[in-house]
């Protein structure tokens, strides 16, 4: 991501100081929570997209830097609480908090970090982008209780699933992308298409996971991990629209009852490829791509917009 670090390289590693500077705790223990936080923090791809959305739309402001720390907050605190429901003992190849510190640490460290970035926001004065971030968590909060309440069932249809990922997955990127086009315009139109770019990239980068586990790209990843988690997925949503009866009541009760079973969890990924769930999908996630990047392409032609466009494909084509 040449183009990526040549516009917006400065701003990436100033933002890592203050986001370190926002993070800090006079509570011993906290402290030392967050300083192994920001020690296996990741790409920072969220970040990038706020500082990569203000540089499209105007000048990157303190309030920028504000808006990326927010959403990096969020995101991370979603994480944290993540890891405890789903009692995760491993986040990006690390421990997680609830590994090494036991669930109610882990569940207040997440409220922590939510509460320093309604101060960070509220202390400045960042209403708008403060109410842009707060309806992307709301609507994350709603993704996953409606993918729960959904999956005891299998009985996903594709507007359902839309509007799942688009709650719980695709929210918190068109968030930073409008936060970022707010911080520099205080524009409330501009911050709205870049809600919608932001939110038509996350549901294509959503599929392309989907597509992960049935073992696309060569990634060297075990495949069927959705399957044995019973997650409905676009291209078995698909397979079970297009299957005939039998097949179709085959897949759910493996899905239901083998989903450890390797041989069989292999058997359901063979009907996706037979039925057309994985080019279905492919196709999908193409579409969401082009409308994405078509409500790029309206802004001028500059570094900054190719970058984006560069981090976007990124996102598209990674491997993994």
């Amino acid at each position: 991501m040449e183009q990526v670090k040549r516009v917006i390289g400065k701003e990436l590693a100033e933002f890592e100081k203050k986001f370190a500077e926002n993070v800090k705790s006079s509570n011993p223990l906290l402290d030392r929570v967050m300083r192994f936080i920001i020690k296996r923090k990741g790409k920072q791809m969220r970040p990038m997209f706020v500082f990569l959305s203000a540089h499209i739309s105007g000048p990157i402001k303190d309030s920028t830097y504000r808006a990326a720390s927010l959403i990096e907050l969020l995101h991370t605190a979603t994480l944290v609480h993540d890891d405890v429901v789903d009692n995760a003992l491993i986040r990006r190849n690390f421990f997680s908090i609830n590994a090494l510190w036991k669930n109610k640490i882990a569940v207040l460290v997440g409220d922590y970090l939510l509460s320093k970035g309604l101060l960070l926001s509220l202390d400045n004065g960042d209403f708008q982008i403060l109410q842009i971030t707060s309806r992307a968590v709301k609507e994350m909060s709603e993704g996953e209780l409606l993918q729960m309440e959904k999956a005891r069932k299998l009985d996903i249809k594709e507007d359902i699933y839309f509007e799942i990922i688009r709650a719980k997955t695709a929210s918190l990127l068109s968030a930073a992308c409008a936060a970022g086009a707010y911080s520099a315009t205080e524009d409330r139109e501009i911050a709205e298409k870049f809600r919608l770019f932001g939110e038509k990239v996350g549901i294509a980068f959503q599929i392309k996971d989907d597509l992960f586990d049935y073992g696309q790209d060569n990634i060297g990843k075990p495949t069927g991990i959705d399957i044995k988690e019973k997650k409905m997925t676009l291209p078995l949503i698909y397979t079970l629209q297009k299957a005939d009866r039998d097949v179709k009541r085959k897949i759910i009760y493996i899905v239901k009852n083998q989903n450890t079973n390797k041989k069989k969890v292999n058997e359901v990924i063979e009907y996706v490829k037979q039925y057309g769930g994985i080019s279905y999908a492919h196709e999908k996630m193409t579409q969401y791509l082009k409308e994405g990047l078509d409500i790029l392409h309206s802004f001028p032609d500059t570094p900054a917009r190719n970058a984006m466009e560069e981090l976007v494909n990124y996102v598209i084509e990674r491997k993994y």
